[in-house]
């Protein structure tokens, strides 16, 4: 179920929503869950949200871009990203716009239309969109669960970089960055 369909009296917006992308079923393509489920143990704030969107990030980008009141201050991505050319296991930071348009297509966000959701979300709404994306060979062709070594190092990795990125949002809620 997706935010919009929340039935909550009142629902408090996080100020950093931190999405896990991937299939946990095939290989490498779950590193984007792996890493939201080292950082369920961090013992972050509510105002930090951690979803395991698996495969089904979109709804959640169209709640944000139809209902302004449900939008974060930032947006952090986490996904594995094929065809790295032997970087696998290396994470990159970017956001939407540095996507090259020719490989939109290969982006493991679950392909077309997220990548251009991401883009109008960072472009029309003011939200700060980063993406981590880790380098892997292809996620796996039949189910085989499980990161590979190199992929399932880079955990720890993103999680330090993701601790990075939401230090300013961990005062308290009154004086957390806007």
């Amino acid at each position: 179920m997706h935010i919009s369909h929340n039935r909550q009296a009142r629902f408090d917006p996080p100020l950093v929503a931190i999405f896990g992308c991937g299939n946990i079923l095939l290989g490498d393509d779950g590193f984007g869950p792996a890493v939201i489920e080292q950082l369920a143990g961090a013992g972050l704030p509510a105002t930090i949200r951690l979803i395991d969107a698996g495969t089904a990030i979109r709804e959640y980008l169209l709640d944000y871009l139809l209902a302004p009141e449900l939008r974060p201050v930032l947006l952090i991505v986490v996904d594995a990203a094929p065809g790295q050319n032997g970087r696998i296991g290396q994470v990159r930071r970017c956001t939407p716009a540095d996507l090259p348009a020719p490989k939109i297509h290969d982006f493991s966000l679950h392909q077309f239309p997220t990548v251009n959701l991401l883009r109008e979300l960072a472009e029309e709404t003011g939200i700060e969109v980063v993406l981590l994306l880790a380098g892997i060979d292809q996620p796996a062709a039949l189910c085989a669960p499980g990161l590979s070594p190199r992929v399932r190092a880079a955990v720890d990795g993103a999680c330090a970089r993701i601790m990075a990125l939401v230090a300013p949002y961990l005062l308290a809620p009154e004086t957390a960055a806007p």
